[in-house]
């Protein structure tokens, strides 16, 4: 493993430890002295992932946690949940048996995946990947997430308390 901050070609392992779907190793250049981390990860097939265009690009994972994040941006969701979302995602798409993919059955996953994680990554994600146009689009997504649990879809008018035009005066 080439030193990312001298690029000297020998780097020694100080520490190495099992993830769920990774080994972490903890490494240290002998010229440089420079520390890193690397993941070491077991690829089961290389995939391709047919895009709507008709061009076909090697699957990324990285590209997939991105757009999960953004999805899940500025959201009270723990790392290790996402990590493991993206884990399982992607090896339900190595273990698929098909070596090409294409972007809709990639956009499923995460979308059921993001709808047991957190509603409104769910939603914001809906409206990137289905192309929302209007309120109504919105709308009809929600009405699917009103049997959830989580109550996001709806408000009962009686919790609904009414904003204050005037200040309150103090005593």
């Amino acid at each position: 493993m080439r030193c990312p901050y001298c690029s000297g070609p020998d780097t020694q392992v100080k520490d190495s430890r099992p993830t769920d779907d990774a080994i972490r190793r903890r490494r240290v250049c002998p010229d440089c002295g420079g520390r890193f981390t690397t993941f070491e990860r077991v690829q089961l097939r290389e995939l391709t992932v047919l895009k709507r265009s008709g061009k076909r690009v090697p699957f990324d994972r990285d590209k997939l946690q991105r757009s999960i994040g953004v999805a899940l941006r500025k959201r009270a969701v723990d790392p290790e949940r996402v990590e493991r979302l993206v884990s399982g995602i992607t090896r339900q798409l190595e273990s698929g048996g098909e070596g090409e993919i294409t972007t809709e059955s990639i956009g499923e996953l995460v979308m059921e995946g993001l709808k047991g994680l957190d509603d409104v990554a769910y939603v914001r994600f809906a409206s990137v990947y289905k192309n929302f146009r209007e309120a109504s689009d919105f709308k009809a997504l929600l009405g699917t997430l009103s049997d959830a649990p989580s109550g996001l879809a709806t408000t009962d008018e009686s919790t609904v308390t009414p904003l204050r035009t005037k200040p309150r005066p103090r005593s």
